[in-house]
């Protein structure tokens, strides 16, 4: 701890990211990345913007990319904000939306980064309980708050909230902003963007990095009304105007547009999903219903400690939470059906050894 660290610094708990490690070649399902590569348009994109034009600062306004996700999903120009990962956008609206002197409430099992954040920021927070089977118990989060923040599916349960249940969240807290984190969406979930027209507290946020294959790139983007975009925009020029690249916003832009390879990537991982947790429950794991490309499963009698480390050691990383409540779970990302089928064998070795 150095002695130049302010008191704010010596307190934080940062956000601890999964495992990359470096020693050997693992199977890498512990980071929830897609296992496909990008579309071959997003490459050509990419390629392409590296010119002359990288000694020039990028667009600030990412003009181009927000004409885009406009297009895509009906929304007017002003209603959408783009940021360096979803992450950086979650940072901001933090910054934007929640005051000391209002308490703002999200799930006590959830995305880490939010506690992460109200901390940073000295916010008011209540971490709302799980119910005994993981769903996110909606009415609390009704009661008078300073603004709302779930994932929806959550992390790391995978578990989905239907957006008629949603709606009634939002229009129960017309005086605070609810946001919406869609970062698994799109491998089963419906949006809730089609309601940004009728709610001006509703904020969705969004990723290229999962569905989109594209965790290496950094870009996300917020959905809402235009004032809640324009807070966004006077929070994020405060600090760096310029926070997407060239080359990032023209894989990006290639990524909206490519729908149809979208829709195949996704649909083959939500088919390994399905195939997955029926042999995993086959080796009688409890799996949790997942609308996201990551299963959270624990085994009926083997640790989930144990197991994490056995297969650790067998070249198969996966997610391990040493937490209250959810310390004999594992999460899961969804590979390839190859990448599946190894996880599966090596399970099967272990615990039959075990």
């Amino acid at each position: 701890m150095s002695k130049y660290w302010n008191d704010k610094v010596k307190e934080i708990e940062p956000y601890v990211p999964g495992e990359q490690p470096k020693d050997k070649k693992y199977i890498k399902l512990n980071t929830n990345e897609n296992p496909y590569p990008p579309s071959d348009k997003v490459i050509e994109a990419m390629k392409i913007a590296v010119n002359d034009d990288l000694k020039l600062y990028p667009d600030p306004t990412c003009s181009d990319l927000i004409n885009e996700i406009a297009n895509y999903y009906d929304l007017d120009k002003d209603q959408i904000f783009i940021g360096n990962g979803s992450d950086e956008v979650l940072a901001f609206t933090f910054m934007t939306y929640f005051s000391k002197d209002r308490k703002i409430l999200f799930p006590d099992i959830s995305y880490s980064f939010y506690v992460v954040y109200a901390e940073l920021f000295d916010l008011n927070y209540e971490l709302v309980k799980l119910d005994d089977n993981f769903d996110i118990p909606l009415d609390v989060l009704k009661k008078p708050n300073g603004g709302v923040i779930i994932p929806n599916p959550n992390a790391p349960t995978g578990k989905y909230i239907a957006v008629e249940e949603l709606k009634k969240l939002v229009e129960a807290n017309k005086d605070s902003v609810v946001i919406i984190d869609e970062a698994y969406v799109d491998f089963g979930g419906e949006s809730m963007v089609k309601f940004i027209k009728d709610y001006e507290n509703l904020l969705v946020i969004q990723t290229l990095s999962k569905s989109r294959s594209l965790a290496g790139l950094r870009v996300g983007f917020a959905l809402g009304h235009k004032d809640l975009i324009e807070g966004l925009n006077r929070v994020k020029n405060s600090i760096n105007s310029y926070t997407i690249d060239r080359v990032a916003l023209a894989g990006a832009k290639a990524a909206i547009q490519d729908n149809e390879y979208f829709k195949e990537i996704t649909k083959k991982i939500i088919n390994t999903r399905e195939k997955v947790v029926s042999d995993l429950e086959k080796l009688d794991f409890r799996v949790l219903e997942s609308k996201s490309n990551f299963v959270f499963a624990s085994h009926n009698r083997v640790s989930g400690k144990l197991i994490y480390e056995k297969l650790k050691d067998n070249g198969v990383l996966v997610r391990y939470f040493n937490k209250e409540r959810i310390d004999n779970f594992l999460r899961i990302t969804i590979g390839t059906d190859e990448e599946m089928s190894i996880l599966v064998e090596k399970l099967n070795l272990i615990l039959g050894e075990i």
